[in-house]
């Protein structure tokens, strides 16, 4: 289930990059991020800011962006709906977690790992580029675990 409610933002995500690429999307979400990084955990009005103001100037590419990911999603639910419905290994869903949430330690809580989870809360708070940093290393490390050593790896943490 969440496969199917995580496809169409991820697929909308990656058009929507596409189509801003030729606009220097790689030096602009850099700004934004470097912006954003010491804001957002004091203040979710500067991301709500800056993600309406990308709307306002771009209202044409989200709507070519939302047309293409509604096709593409239809066209994978309707021919690969039988791979989204399997089970997904726990460690492709840590991978994600570290890659997307790693600075607020979620892979670690969902590893079982409580106590470096709240580590990693704690440093993000102290300096967040170092668990961005952090949780990026394990997303690799994950990565390149298969899944019998990833369950054996968490099974002795």
């Amino acid at each position: 289930m969440l496969q199917k409610i995580l496809l169409p933002i991820i697929v909308f995500i990656i058009v929507l990059i596409g189509l801003t690429f030729g606009e220097g999307v790689f030096t602009a979400l850099a700004v934004w991020l470097h912006d954003i990084t010491g804001l957002v955990i004091y203040n979710f009005s500067d991301l709500y800011y800056t993600v309406s103001e990308y709307v306002a100037r771009h209202p044409v590419k989200i709507v070519v962006a939302l047309v293409v990911t509604a096709i593409v999603c239809i066209w994978i639910y309707k021919n690969k709906d039988e791979e989204l419905t399997r089970q997904a290994s726990s460690r492709k869903i840590a991978i994600f977690l570290a890659i997307f949430l790693g600075w607020l330690g979620a892979h670690r809580f969902y590893n079982g790992q409580i106590g470096m989870g709240l580590l990693y809360l704690i440093i993000s708070f102290i300096w967040l580029p170092l668990t961005v940093f952090l949780s990026l290393i394990d997303a690799v490390r994950y990565i390149f675990m298969n899944d019998e050593e990833y369950r054996l790896r968490i099974q002795s943490s």
